[in-house]
């Protein structure tokens, strides 16, 4: 029996937008049919480029097209509340960019409005569904190289700020702890789960936001050591050392990459062989819940959501970032 085709909508439609849009065209059973931005000039350009028969310059407008089954939300961090929850209201799936929200005080708002109009709703943090780290969550869970000792975690790069650019604005969740630290944490609550205590300290720029961020996540018998930036490269990996083995997930570990497992003195890298950016992974995943009925992912559950952003909050409370 053929899988029933998707009908998807993106609202926001900067970079990670067009790599959604690009990989969504790879999915089966899946098609762009809407897209929405504030400028009608960019949602037509966007819709052009993505095969889109529909281009919208109001959010509202999408979000209550009959045809639309899910929407993307791709708008900075901000904005993902109103425009998740105004997706909700009209029955529409949302599977929404991360950070779900602002904070756990929004996401717990979002969740709720889902539950009130029973629809899908996920947070869209693609690294979870990737096939080189739910092979690295296996071998970890199995234990294949003994307990985990430490995890190692970075994320960042040397950039020029820009106080226009959504990544330093502060008002809109600019800075290094919510756009790129989110991954880091991510990689210790899906191994090691939520910490005993943390330890966190951070550098800013003058307006405010957040240019690079230490946290040490203590557990019973291990820790997790993570490192965000916006004004230094760094290795962007993530290495879990365990007792019979060394699990390192090379650069850019939040994305499409390889897994170095060294044991014994030996090393070896195994390669994923990914053809698409990655976006098509999560897609394909919540297509699926949708077909079946599902109103929570089994994998990016609501506790997992709200764990993140409850751990992002105490690190910002521990760091004095107010937005």
């Amino acid at each position: 029996m053929e899988k029933k085709t998707i009908k998807w909508g993106i609202i926001g439609l900067g970079n990670i937008a067009h790599k959604f849009a690009e990989d969504l065209a790879t999915v089966e059973n899946a098609e762009l049919v809407a897209v929405a931005s504030r400028s009608q000039e960019k949602a037509d350009k966007f819709a052009l480029k993505y095969n889109s028969k529909k281009a919208y310059a109001s959010y509202s407008d999408l979000a209550n097209d009959a045809e639309v089954d899910a929407v993307y939300i791709a708008t900075p961090h901000s904005f993902h509340k109103e425009n998740a929850i105004l997706c909700l209201q009209n029955k529409k799936a949302v599977l929404c960019e991360k950070p779900f929200a602002m904070n756990l005080q929004e996401v717990e708002e979002m969740i709720a409005v889902a539950r009130e109009n029973n629809v899908l709703l996920m947070e869209a943090l693609w690294t979870y569904f990737l096939p080189h780290y739910t092979y690295v969550l296996e071998s970890l869970k199995n234990e294949k190289f003994g307990k985990v000792l430490k995890l190692e975690a970075d994320f960042g790069f040397s950039s020029t700020f820009d106080n226009e650019s959504r990544l330093f604005k502060k008002e809109v969740g600019g800075g290094s702890l919510l756009d790129i630290g989110v991954y880091t944490i991510f990689a210790a609550l899906s191994t090691l789960g939520v910490p005993n205590s943390i330890e966190a300290d951070a550098t800013f720029f003058d307006n405010g936001a957040d240019s690079a961020c230490n946290m040490l996540f203590t557990y019973n018998n291990q820790k997790a050591i993570l490192k965000t930036t916006l004004i230094e490269d760094a290795a962007t990996e993530a290495i879990f050392t365990c007792e019979r083995g060394i699990i390192k997930i090379n650069t850019m570990f939040h994305m499409p990459t390889t897994v170095t497992i060294t044991e014994n003195g030996k090393e070896e890298t195994i390669d994923f062989n990914y053809k698409t950016i990655g976006y098509n992974f999560e897609t394909e995943h919540f297509n699926n819940l949708l077909r079946a009925g599902k109103k929570e992912s089994d994998i990016m559950t609501f506790d997992f959501s709200k764990n993140l952003i409850k751990t992002l909050d105490e690190v910002r409370d521990l760091i004095g970032l107010e937005y």
